[in-house]
């Protein structure tokens, strides 16, 4: 027993450092948004396309990823989403010293594709360990690592990239008196501010493949056929996952899921340059989502499932988000601020909760339903830049109404979507 745990041990922990990497990577976002609107003039709409071109490779490189994967192993497919993220993060170098949005955009769509493949695979990873029971407890864990992580990369990138600037609206306006030779000095000088942290990206996620290659942490099948219990419906029945409703219903609430998540950290930072709070200020917003977000992975941790069911937290936690958001809409400056913020206690139990609420029961579709789930993290590509649009046309302030709709289907799926068609498959 006492090498079984030492050995479980061992695979939380580099699942754990993996799960680092991802929160670390996806939430330098929130910075390089307001960073490379300056740097680059972009209106609002456009400056949310750095999440667009993040997420929407998760859509296109989900179930190619789950070939991979196959081909791979979990384990192997570890080390090269990392390698891809690391030539994602090598693009940056161009991208800045030719200040040219496409190609910062191209290296994004690239680290989009690694983390694809790293999300694909560590995610079923932690959910089988243990009981399907505590699934939601393991993945709160890896939430931890993700979201300690997410607070220290805005706080690292953004005292790099925004030394000695002042607010969003006063640099623009000495942009706008500068002479034209001395502007684009300026914007330069800027946007070769990326190259050093790129750099030592590419590094870090270098030494962290070969790690993963070296840690020898266990292959881990997930294609054996289940056999069902006697009097249930027979699962090798099934032909195509799309026959478990449960599971296309969670797609779309991971799809909703993200969007929320990636608005309430992404957005947080411009909405507080929308207030006049100065760039070294708000470059500090978008930490405080992910401790709040932390706060609630405690509190998952330490509920989950002894005093509180998955559904039912994803159930009560939803609402929670729906009444922060209301609050930040109906006040104004650093009080609007802060129930941004709170959203991330709110989303802290979701991903977690929806995972095992969407995978239980599937047998030999788990490693493809995987794929899908993921596919479903294009929410982060399709909602902040609606978000972005609608700020353009009315204000940053009253663009949040798109995420109600979001918090509604998710309170859907929690009180009936991950039980619906899950009958009829013992």
């Amino acid at each position: 027993m006492s090498e079984k745990l030492k050995g479980y041990t061992y695979q939380i922990t580099v699942i754990g450092i993996l799960f680092f990497v991802l929160g670390f990577v996806t939430w330098l976002n929130s910075i390089l948004i307001p960073y490379l609107r300056i740097a680059c003039e972009l209106t609002n709409f456009e400056s949310y396309l750095v999440t667009f071109a993040s997420y929407i490779a998760y859509f296109f490189m989900a179930i190619p990823s789950s070939w991979i994967l196959k081909r791979t192993g979990l384990v192997n497919g570890m080390a090269l989403a990392l390698l891809v993220i690391g030539i994602g993060a090598l693009l940056f170098i161009p991208a800045a010293m030719s200040r040219a949005y496409i190609i910062f955009l191209l290296g994004l769509f690239v680290m989009g594709t690694g983390m694809a493949i790293l999300q694909t695979a560590v995610n079923p990873y932690a959910t089988i360990l243990g009981p399907v029971e505590s699934a939601a407890k393991r993945i709160s864990i890896m939430g931890v690592c993700n979201k300690v992580a997410g607070m220290l990369s805005p706080l690292i990138l953004g005292a790099v990239v925004f030394k000695n600037l002042a607010s969003e609206d006063e640099v623009n306006a000495q942009l706008a008196q500068m002479a034209l030779d001395h502007r684009e000095a300026f914007l330069s000088d800027l946007a070769m501010r990326v190259i050093a942290p790129a750099i030592v990206l590419a590094v870090v996620m270098l030494g962290l493949a070969l790690l993963v290659k070296v840690s020898r942490l266990p292959e881990v099948e997930l294609d054996e056929e289940v056999q069902p219990e006697e009097g249930a419906a027979p699962r090798q029945q099934k032909t195509s996952v799309l026959q478990f409703p449960f599971l296309v219903l969670g797609v779309f609430t991971i799809f909703f899921y993200v969007g929320v998540e990636v608005m309430a950290v992404d957005t947080i930072a411009s909405y507080g340059s929308y207030f006049g709070f100065d760039l070294g200020t708000t470059k500090v917003f978008p930490t405080y989502v992910l401790i709040c977000m932390v706060i609630g992975y405690f509190i998952g941790i330490i509920t989950i499932p002894k005093y509180l069911k998955q559904d039912k937290a994803l159930a009560i936690f939803s609402v929670m988000g729906m009444l922060f958001l209301l609050a930040a809409l109906f006040t104004t400056g650093f009080t609007s601020i802060v129930f941004i913020a709170l959203l991330g206690l709110a989303h802290s139990i979701m991903w977690p909760a929806i995972w095992p609420l969407a995978l239980e029961g599937l047998g030999r579709f788990t490693k493809i339903g995987s794929a899908l789930l993921i596919m479903g993290i294009a929410g982060g590509a399709i909602i902040p830049p609606i978000y972005g649009k609608l700020a353009d046309v009315v204000n940053p302030q009253h663009a949040y109404w798109v995420m109600i709709p979001c918090y509604l289907f998710i309170l859907f799926f929690a009180v009936k979507g991950h039980k619906i068609g899950r009958q009829q498959h013992g």
